[in-house]
């Protein structure tokens, strides 16, 4: 099953909102971020779905480490890290200001929208207020 919307590979979000300049494609989706775990993490993938219960845009982040047994806080920490110092300077750059953004870590690429047991996955929403991500438990 696929989810509806519009799905931007890692490699040409980072050429669309031109972070990535002449770098090559492969060369922009291997950019690895440190989270406060100590993880590196790389973006999969953008993800935005078409307006209806309010504009979302998804950013699906893999971590090989990741193991989903890390502390909450642990994995709350990344997370938020993630959705302020990746999502949230690149909302402007790629479109409308979304009502959520949800930010996603696994510890491999998977399908949006496709389920798969043997995969760790974790994600969290958030709402942008003030330039900053304010959690909403779902």
């Amino acid at each position: 099953m696929r989810a509806k919307g519009l799905h931007i590979p890692a490699a040409l979000l980072a050429l669309t909102i031109g972070q990535a300049g002449a770098a090559e494609q492969g060369e922009a989706k291997e950019e690895r971020l440190v989270l406060p775990s100590g993880l590196e993490a790389v973006l999969q993938e953008m993800v935005w779905n078409q307006p209806g219960q309010g504009l979302t845009y998804r950013f699906r982040f893999v971590a090989a480490g990741f193991t989903g047994e890390e502390e909450f806080d642990t994995i709350m920490s990344d997370l938020e890290f993630l959705c302020n110092s990746y999502a949230i300077p690149h909302l402007s750059n790629v479109g409308p200001m979304p009502r959520q953004v949800v930010i996603s870590l696994s510890d491999r690429e998977t399908e949006f929208g496709v389920i798969d047991p043997t995969v760790t996955q974790v994600f969290e929403a958030y709402r942008v207020e003030n330039g900053t991500c304010i959690w909403e438990m779902f």
